[in-house]
């Protein structure tokens, strides 16, 4: 077991880039995330295999179903099942939590 506190902010930074990701902690297919985007950044149309959670620590993404779209901001959550197909567009320079179980 092992205990450790992290600062998200501080986690992944964007100085070099406009995509960041780390992962957090991973066991089979569940893993916690954290994910960095500069605004106008897109994470191309993909599908889950696990049920997942977005939680925006800072900034402002757009998550878009089929026809359906959601903004979601800073200390906002947005949970959608596995096998559905999304991409993501970050409106802001942004990071969040991706939670997948």
């Amino acid at each position: 077991m092992f205990f450790n506190v992290l600062k998200a902010k501080d986690i992944v930074d964007l100085k070099d880039s406009n995509f960041e990701k780390e992962i957090l902690i991973e066991n089979n297919n569940s893993s916690l995330n954290i994910i960095a985007l500069k605004k106008d950044e897109i994470i191309d149309t993909h599908t889950s295999i696990e049920d997942a959670a977005v939680y925006v620590i800072d900034g402002e993404i757009e998550l878009h179903f089929d026809a359906e779209k959601f903004t979601v901001g800073k200390g906002e959550l947005l949970m959608f099942k596995k096998d559905t197909q999304h991409k993501v567009l970050a409106k802001k320079d942004s990071k969040f939590f991706l939670i997948k179980i």
